[in-house]
């Protein structure tokens, strides 16, 4: 076994949530959920499985994954193709529902033990996708900005900065709606962006 088939081996086995929580114990079974490989191009970064990944053991098996798609222009053979896309989220057990029926925020004991270690394999990245402001204020340090808005709003920043090029995204989910409504300029400016850096490296 290698030291990164080891380390996925780890990570599926993982149990911090219950055994050592930074906070209350997860409220279930863990079911950790990721995609990736050495040769992946692309890097997903979401903030954590909801309860249909919980369900399916597989990335993005929701309505924000058919979004996300249709975003990147690909079809679920080229997006669960892991030679091609790894799919790493901040958090990757589902964290359970707050009292209104959303998701919890990812849990925080997933990126110091984990982080680190997988994406140092990930040597052939030439694109990472940042999903939502856990991924952002992680990934982008002094480039993430106060909001969500302005950090996507800025978006060449940290795709003309970075190596390799970052892109963040508002999450896909039917609560962001009504942002994506109020900034038309996401899908005018940042979208044929986005599909045609996918196209390129899925090609």
């Amino acid at each position: 076994m290698t030291e990164f088939d080891k380390l996925l081996a780890d990570i599926r086995a993982c149990r911090i949530c219950l055994d050592e929580p930074e906070r209350f114990v997860l409220p279930h079974e863990p079911r950790p959920v990721l995609q990736i490989s050495k040769t992946a191009k692309i890097l997903i970064v979401g903030q954590a499985p909801g309860a249909r990944v919980h369900q399916s053991g597989k990335p993005f098996t929701d309505p924000s994954g058919d979004r996300l798609r249709d975003w990147m222009g690909i079809d679920e053979d080229i997006f669960y193709n892991d030679q091609l896309i790894a799919i790493v989220p901040m958090g990757f057990c589902f964290p359970g529902n707050d009292n209104k029926g959303g998701d919890l925020p990812p849990r925080p004991e997933c990126p110091p033990k984990w982080r680190l270690q997988l994406l140092r394999h990930l040597e052939q990245l030439e694109l990472i996708l940042l999903v939502g402001q856990y991924a952002q204020r992680w990934h982008l340090g002094g480039l993430c900005k106060p909001t969500l808005s302005e950090t996507v709003f800025a978006w060449s920043e940290s795709f003309e900065q970075s190596t390799p090029p970052i892109l963040p995204l508002p999450h896909p989910s039917w609560r962001n709606n009504n942002w994506i409504n109020n900034n038309p300029w996401f899908e005018r400016d940042v979208l044929p962006v986005l599909k045609s850096e996918v196209e390129r490296l899925v090609k």
